[in-house]
């Protein structure tokens, strides 16, 4: 037997007091079995796959510290480093240091 019962948001819900599904006639079907397919595992890969090229790490520190030390040395000097001014404002040189900074960290996602 259900009775309704005020919920927290203002509506009624019955309220079972006791009494299963099956004795007030519901009845739940039953779920089908499904086959599972035949795990397949993937290919091997290669070992020359994994491995980065020799030029790749030299490279990609290279950028990085060419990018601090941009940064770092525009900073100090405030832009007046000889060829700074040429190349840009301070704001073109903070975008030209993060430049090679992002060509860095491109390069470190390609590192394996």
């Amino acid at each position: 037997m259900t009775r309704p019962v005020l919920s927290l948001n203002g509506r009624c819900a019955p309220q079972v007091t006791g009494l299963s599904d099956a004795s007030e006639g519901f009845v739940v079907p039953k779920s089908r079995v499904r086959k599972t397919e035949v795990f397949t595992p993937p290919p091997k890969r290669s070992a020359n796959k994994r491995t980065s090229p020799p030029w790749l790490a030299p490279t990609m520190v290279g950028f990085m510290l060419a990018g601090v030390l941009w940064l770092v040395l525009g900073y100090v000097t405030n832009y007046a480093f000889p060829g700074m001014s040429t190349l840009g404002s301070q704001g073109g040189n903070l975008i030209e240091g993060f430049a090679l900074l992002v060509v860095g960290l491109g390069l470190a996602t390609q590192w394996r």
